[in-house]
């Protein structure tokens, strides 16, 4: 085999990737080296390696020249002397988190709390995070990545590859889900279903038997298409007709259970408000979609009414298996994605066209195997 590979590298922010030759990775005693057959290209990756400072000043990038790619799925290639459950020839989807182990978060099994927890391909979250990028320094817009076997999901050959690099926006949706206890008795409000990370949380609120899904958006097509996904039990709104809270409970006596916000960065704090507004009393709110800034919240009112306000980052390998198994078995229907395809040779084309997608039925990914 050839001992280098065709990555895609960022030298300096906001500067467009470069093809170049690297090293091949070679994987350590509990590592495995995944050949990448599809990499999901995040909608807002332009804007965020572009205004890096502005976005997640806080945030540590890994060193440049750096290869991003968030989310590969692909075809295992070679494993360490230790990795016993996983074999050449496995399809995988390789989940960025990486912890360190030793942490007394790791040490309690809370890996997405690890003290030095970070994002192979992406960034970190804490200043000792560093240390993980540069152990892991190879995201998914390469021919080639390295991961723990820890990271591993195994996908069914039903699940094809571009779906599967999706995983990182279902599983936070799944995991957000989970967090806030939706089943057969809950109602569920969706701030962006639409887009995104919003219709990974439709999809999976459906597979866990949430009685009632509200979602919001501002495009009516759209929303349109997402009702259409399960007219009985989905009803959207327009925020261009007037504020969320007034309109859930209109629709739902006393508000809903569960309100997940999945709108992103630039959202106005408005919606995320009115959002909190809508839960009924004992109801559970979860913030994925990044809300920025300090949100003025009536923390009197979350104390009087019994709510619950948290914050949910990623998830695990684990969930990711809960997921590959539920899409397997029919519980959730991964076919409704339009899967938009670019080889490794346009990674720029692909990260600057993305805003061209419709909505989150659009599924924009890089495939490095395909010339």
């Amino acid at each position: 085999m050839t001992e280098t590979m065709l990555a895609a590298r960022m030298h300096q922010v906001g500067e467009p990737m470069v093809l170049e030759q690297v090293p091949l990775p070679q994987p350590g005693p509990t590592d495995v080296r995944v050949s990448v057959q599809a990499c999901n290209i995040v909608p807002n990756l332009a804007n965020i390696l572009a205004n890096w400072t502005t976005w997640f000043p806080q945030n540590p990038l890994p060193a440049l020249p750096a290869i991003f790619g968030l989310d590969p799925a692909g075809v295992v290639d070679a494993v360490g002397a230790d990795v016993h459950s996983f074999k050449p020839g496995d399809r995988v989807y390789v989940n960025p988190g990486r912890y360190c182990g030793d942490c007394l978060a790791c040490r309690r099994g809370e890996h997405v709390n690890c003290t030095s927890y970070a994002f192979s391909g992406y960034f970190g979250f804490t200043a000792t995070a560093p240390r993980l990028l540069d152990r892991y320094p190879y995201g998914g817009l390469a021919e080639y990545t390295l991961a723990p076997q820890y990271s591993l999901v195994a996908i069914p050959d039903s699940i094809g590859f571009e779906t599967a690099a999706r995983f990182g926006y279902l599983g936070t949706a799944y995991s957000a889900l989970r967090k806030a206890k939706v089943g057969t008795d809950t109602t569920v409000l969706i701030n962006g279903i639409s887009g995104t990370l919003g219709l990974g949380v439709a999809l999976y609120a459906l597979a866990m038997g949430a009685t009632t899904i509200l979602g919001t958006g501002r495009d009516r097509d759209l929303l349109g298409r997402v009702e259409a996904l399960a007219p009985n039990r989905i009803r959207t709104f327009s925020t261009r007709d007037g504020a969320i809270d007034n309109w859930v409970r209109r629709t739902i006596d006393g508000g809903v259970d569960v309100y997940i916000d999945a709108l992103g960065p630039g959202a106005p704090h408005e919606p995320f408000q009115q959002g909190v507004k809508s839960l009924r009393r004992g109801g559970r709110a979860v913030n994925i979609g990044a809300t920025a800034g300090e949100v003025p919240i009536d923390v009197h009112h979350l104390m009087d009414q019994q709510l619950q306000l948290m914050g949910s980052c990623w998830f695990t390998a684990g969930e990711g298996q809960d997921m590959a198994a539920m899409a397997a078995n029919g519980m959730v229907d991964l076919s409704i994605f339009e899967n938009v395809t670019f080889p490794l040779a346009k990674v720029n084309d692909a990260i600057s066209g993305i805003e061209n997608r419709h909505g989150g039925f659009s599924n924009f990914v890089i495939t490095p195997s395909e010339k």
